[in-house]
Parts: structure tokens; C-alpha cells; sequence
């Protein structure tokens, strides 16, 4: 590995732009390449051991292209296999993420914090671990959200769907007191702007995205994989309908992007 290789991503579908998007924010030096699993969106719903094959079938795919590090920018994915991962791929740095329960239990005024996540994890051993590390005396109150993955896909960041959905999901924990909820899926933080007009300006949101950009940062410094100078470019790369996700990956990303179809054999496990 050397500096100037790229650094890999991969998330269930798009919502992973949203890492990606805070990484090239932070790193601009840095090559990009970033692959969403969209034939097999959401991994919210699915059996651990399917999330765990993609993971592993994207990261040797990743690794394959030269990637210098994987970063895994899925809750689920991260719950279901980093673990595995990072005992199989040893030479590489792999950077993956967590709901933000740390930094929300020393934002909250109230006490009550909501959780915004799939259902694969908010029933993970990994996030019941989490719970147990950071929450404290903070009252954690938990949210599945089935057809929001589905909504960021498709680009309906505003549709009356979508309002209808948030409006469901956030109504018992609003009600309940949180004054602080945490974004814990990738996909979430492009709802960001709607959650925050029906929450009110007095919740904090709170989404990983940043912070696995700075962890990135650190492990790319201290591995000395850095890159110190240029301007980094992207690659995109989907299981899914390359054609129908052009559109919505474009609007996401903010600047109009080319979506290459995976491998046949990285398609279907």
C-alpha cells in the first residue's frame, strides 16, 4: 500500500454518500471509490449472515481496486461483520461506525435521547454494547424505521411519503421528551433538513458522518497513508440498476456522478 492509493467505501445502497461526502469534505488530497450494494437495499431487514457475504464480497472487491483502507459506511454492516472483517483482511486499515450514543448523552438536556436506526441494528449485540459503554443515566429510546431507506433511494427526500413516515416514527419519542436524536443510519442524514423542520429548532441531531471522516483522517496519518498532495477524485460502483440510480445518487452527491455496474460475480451471493 502507498499513499496515493484510493480509499474503498461501501454502504447497502446510497446512503453511505452521506460518509462520504464528510470524507471528501475533510480529505480532498484523497482518491475515492465508493460502492453501493443497492440490489441488496436495506440490509436493515436482512439475515446477518447475507449482510455478512456482501460485506465481505465488497471488501475484497474494494481491496482488489488497490483501496489502502475500507471504511464501512453502514450501521447494519458494521453490527453484522466488522469484527470478521478485520480478522480477515488484516492488512488493511478498515474504519467502520456506530450510532452516536457517546456525544448525544453529553448533548441531551432532558435525559431522554431517540434513536432513528434499522431494525438489524438497534437488535445487535454490538449496539446493546454500545448501550451499555456510553449510555449512562440517559433514557435511550429506540426507533426502527422501515420505508426511509427506501425513500432516501428513490430520491424523495420530501415527498409527502416520506414526511408521513418521519412524522410517524418521531411522534413517541418527541413526545416522550427527547431533546436530542440520533441518526443511525447513513441513508438518515439526507432527511436531515425535514427531521429538523418537524422536530423543532430545540432537538439536536446527531449523525456519525463526521466522525468516521476524523477516525479515517487518524488512521490513514498514523499508518503514514496520507495522501500530501492533488485532488482527489471519485469512482462509483452499484449492484443495483446503474441507469435508474443515476438521477438520485447525482442529487445526493450534489454534482452529477457515473455509476459503473459491479462485476457479475460481486453481484449475487
Amino acid at each position: 500500500m502507498n499513499a496515493q492509493a484510493p480509499v474503498g467505501v461501501f454502504d447497502s445502497g446510497l446512503g453511505g454518500l452521506s460518509v462520504l461526502r464528510e470524507i471528501r469534505r475533510l480529505l480532498p488530497r484523497e482518491d475515492l471509490l465508493y460502492v453501493a450494494d443497492s440490489a441488496h437495499v436495506p440490509y436493515g431487514d436482512k439475515p446477518e449472515r447475507l449482510i455478512r457475504e456482501r460485506a465481505f464480497t465488497l471488501t475484497r472487491f474494494l481491496v482488489d481496486q488497490g483501496a489502502k483502507a475500507i471504511v464501512v459506511a453502514c450501521n447494519t454492516a458494521t453490527a453484522a461483520a466488522v469484527g470478521q472483517l478485520r480478522e480477515e483482511f488484516t492488512d488493511i486499515p478498515i474504519v467502520a461506525m456506530e450510532p452516536a450514543v457517546k456525544p448525544a448523552v453529553s448533548a441531551t438536556r432532558s435525559g431522554t435521547i431517540g434513536v432513528l436506526a434499522t431494525v438489524g441494528t438497534l437488535s445487535s449485540a454490538r449496539f446493546a454494547a454500545l448501550l451499555a459503554r456510553h449510555a449512562g443515566e440517559a433514557r435511550i429510546l429506540t426507533q426502527p424505521c422501515p420505508g426511509l431507506v427506501e425513500q432516501v433511494e428513490a430520491g424523495e427526500l420530501t415527498s409527502a411519503r416520506t414526511r408521513a413516515l418521519l412524522e410517524q416514527y418521531l411522534r413517541p419519542l418527541l413526545a416522550a421528551g427527547a431533546d436530542t436524536l440520533i441518526l443511525g443510519c447513513t441513508h438518515y442524514p439526507f432527511l436531515k433538513p425535514l427531521i429538523r423542520e418537524l422536530a423543532g429548532p430545540n432537538v439536536d441531531i446527531i449523525d456519525t458522518g463526521p466522525a468516521v471522516a476524523r477516525q479515517l483522517q487518524r488512521v490513514l496519518d498514523r499508518h503514514g497513508l496520507l495522501r500530501k498532495s492533488g485532488r482527489g477524485v471519485e469512482q462509483f460502483w452499484t449492484s443495483g440498476d446503474s441507469q435508474a440510480l443515476q438521477n438520485a445518487a447525482s442529487a445526493l452527491w450534489g454534482s452529477g456522478v457515473l455509476i459503473e455496474k459491479l462485476p457479475t460475480d460481486t453481484v449475487v451471493i
